[in-house]
């Protein structure tokens, strides 16, 4: 049987030809592998279970380091390098580097991922026997995903993104390998295919995947109010003339927030001595 690139396979190591072990698989058929990868008691005549694929000579090698993703294997690959012209070096768990091709990308580059991010993939192999990354389809995500239990409603995910659409992201949890969803409604920007997010889960639907949101809950979106008017704060010398009395229009104007939202923020920053307010002025304390 005629040796491939991209298998997992079993070989006998037959001899050592300088800094390579030749290994065949009994039927006249050898590849060479790095004396070097050999495990420290392995002998001549031993079965060894290696990874095949195509050297930088054309030829196959074999190795033992065995991926984790394989042809019809899906899995997540962490992003190595970032190229415009040759797409993404991936990491698969083993010492061959594998690409994935601008074409399998999203169109907009700010889109792909970058560097420490994970994408979910199988591989494939060229006429050549050259490796390539292939991302998950749809229809083989909905296969390999996992029904979530009704108790993660309203729960906290870490999820990365597999497919991008204008309508939303699609999202996978790690590790779980919920499907989750998130509307474009439900976020503030859209995440990176492969970039690791925390959802929160807003849905959990009869078929058993999720509805999630990236935006913050309600107390935390308070938070980010306050945030912005100690910003506006220190933008401004420590004071500005927009209290609790201001009205909804002045508000809305300057803050791009309700006067509802303005007063829970200002009442949060005074619990927490932040500020004062004094004659129709707000005032930084300290």
């Amino acid at each position: 049987m005629a040796l491939h690139p991209g298998v997992k396979t079993t070989l006998r190591i037959l001899d050592r030809s300088s800094s390579q072990w030749v290994l065949s698989d009994g039927s006249g058929d050898e590849v060479l592998m790095n004396a070097s990868e050999l495990e420290e008691g392995q002998e001549v005549g031993e079965v060894i279970e290696v990874f095949l694929y195509r050297n930088r000579q054309g030829g196959i090698s074999a190795t033992p380091m065995i991926p984790h993703i394989l042809p019809s294997v899906y899995g997540w690959a962490k992003v190595l390098k970032v190229s415009s012209r040759e797409g993404l070096v991936v990491d698969i768990g083993t010492t061959r580097e594998v690409y994935v091709l601008p074409a399998d990308l999203p169109q907009f580059e700010e889109l792909w991922p970058t560097q420490g991010d994970h994408i979910f993939m199988t591989l494939r192999t060229d006429r050549y026997g050259d490796l390539y990354g292939r991302l998950a389809t749809e229809e083989k995500v909905q296969e390999l995903s996992m029904p979530a239990p009704e108790e993660v409603f309203n729960k906290d995910l870490k999820a990365r993104a597999y497919r991008l659409l204008p309508v939303g992201s699609f999202m996978l949890s790690v590790p779980e390998m919920y499907r989750i969803f998130v509307h474009e409604t439900e976020r503030i920007e859209e995440p990176r295919l492969g970039e690791e997010k925390t959802v929160r889960i807003i849905g959990v639907k009869e078929d058993r995947t999720l509805n999630g949101s990236l935006l913050p809950r309600k107390q935390e979106r308070l938070s980010d109010d306050a945030e912005m008017i100690l910003s506006y704060l220190n933008e401004s010398g420590g004071q500005m003339p927009f209290t609790d009395k201001s009205t909804p229009d002045e508000i809305q104007e300057i803050f791009g927030m309700s006067k509802a939202a303005f007063k829970r923020a200002l009442g949060r920053l005074y619990k927490e001595r932040r500020i004062v307010q004094e004659e129709g002025w707000t005032k930084l304390i300290g």
